[in-house]
């Protein structure tokens, strides 16, 4: 609820994500990926609502109260890596004395050398330089305080990485290796989660594509098929890519409505240029793609 009003942040998501998997949710800002990560860890305002389930394992997550969450969840089950790492590093301690915490909590080793060990070993992971432990946050490059966020999330080896906009900030040099050391962190028996508004990192890296639009999630597609052929089928998916510089390079016109006054039918219609009357009503997500008049021509090549 927002100024005494409701907001449908996120509406109808169904997906599943495997270990070995990495699963991009992408859209513009504002459609709701981050409230949906927000949700899984429990860390939503007050006095936001929630219905269904999100399971981890045989824990439902959305149910979870915050005594569960805290305990079994965060760092052990799901390891979040936030969206702006600097501002989630306590700037008046290190890293080292961070990690060592992280570890005491998560693991169980308190003091002496093994608790030293494990806090560089945790570092040694997400390739965070050990000549940087005893510096604060503020001492840090955009892309090692995304690696000091990254360790501390890879400490309780929780089975699935949360990355929400781990790229926010970096040039493309730092974004295509963040994504990269992302990567190689999904194994058989963790996934990885990527929330991001840049398709390009989502290219580099991900299995599969959910594209959200307006609180719910328009399309579900393999990575290699979304990206190349035949392309996504949701209208807005296609919009996405077409206005890449690689592509067309053309914006999609409008602007996405305000979650707060969603209309009844489809959201995306005021937009698109395939809208009929039928798009008044609302459509179903089946075959991987919520609308009534799902593409279905290849898209072009990119171009050279």
């Amino acid at each position: 609820m927002r100024d005494g009003a409701y907001v449908q942040a996120v509406s109808g998501a169904r997906f599943d994500l495997a270990a070995g998997e990495c699963l991009a949710l992408v859209g513009e800002s504002g459609c709701g990926k981050s409230v949906l990560a927000s949700a899984l860890l429990g860390l939503l305002p007050g006095n936001a609502e929630t219905a269904g389930s999100a399971f981890a394992g045989d824990l439902d997550l959305i149910a979870a109260d915050e005594r569960t969450l805290a305990r079994t969840v965060r760092g052990r089950r799901v390891g979040l890596i936030p969206q702006s790492p600097a501002a989630h590093l306590m700037p008046v301690r290190t890293v080292r004395s961070q990690l060592e915490e992280t570890v005491r909590e998560l693991t169980g080793v308190r003091r002496g050398p093994r608790l030293r060990a494990a806090a560089e070993e945790a570092a040694a992971r997400a390739a965070f330089p050990a000549g940087h432990l005893d510096r604060h946050p503020h001492e840090l490059s955009g892309g090692l305080a995304q690696r000091a966020a990254t360790a501390l999330a890879l400490v309780g080896d929780a089975p699935l990485l949360l990355a929400d906009e781990p790229t926010t900030g970096l040039d493309r040099d730092l974004v295509e290796r963040t994504v990269d050391e992302l990567r190689r962190h999904i194994g058989a028996e963790r996934a990885l989660l990527l929330i991001t508004h840049d398709l390009a990192a989502a290219e580099r890296i991900a299995d599969r594509v959910a594209v959200m639009y307006a609180s719910r999630i328009v399309e579900l597609a393999d990575a290699a098929a979304f990206f190349g052929s035949p392309g996504p089928r949701h209208p807005y998916a296609r919009g996405l890519l077409d206005a890449l510089p690689d592509r067309e390079f053309t914006p999609i016109p409008g602007m996405p409505p305000e979650l707060g006054a969603l209309p009844a039918g489809c959201a995306f219609a005021a937009r698109c240029d395939r809208a009929t009357a039928t798009c008044a009503t609302r459509p179903a997500f089946a075959d991987g793609v919520a609308c009534h008049h799902p593409a279905t021509v290849p898209l072009e090549a990119p171009r050279a």
